[in-house]
């Protein structure tokens, strides 16, 4: 898990509970994607205000294309 501290103390992060994050401060938790399968069984990524990603044939496939996605682009870069 990836934190990512701003010079005004706020942290951005993927939500995952592998830490407590409520023991850092207030949260501020949005949606950034929804995955859904299909009619077909094949299962999607689809990202608020961003791409649909897919199709995959397995949720998990689908699950490691959206966190790829989302670190790239609603991340801060690594320095």
């Amino acid at each position: 898990m990836d934190l990512f501290v701003g010079t005004g103390g706020e942290i951005t992060t993927l939500y995952s509970e592998v830490l407590d994050l409520a023991a850092l401060g207030a949260l501020s938790i949005q949606r950034a994607s929804h995955i859904e399968p299909d009619e077909a069984g094949q299962w999607w990524a689809d990202i608020v205000d961003g791409p649909r990603l897919g199709p995959f044939e397995r949720r998990s496939d689908a699950l490691a294309a959206e966190v790829a996605w989302l670190t790239e682009h609603r991340l801060p870069p690594l320095r």
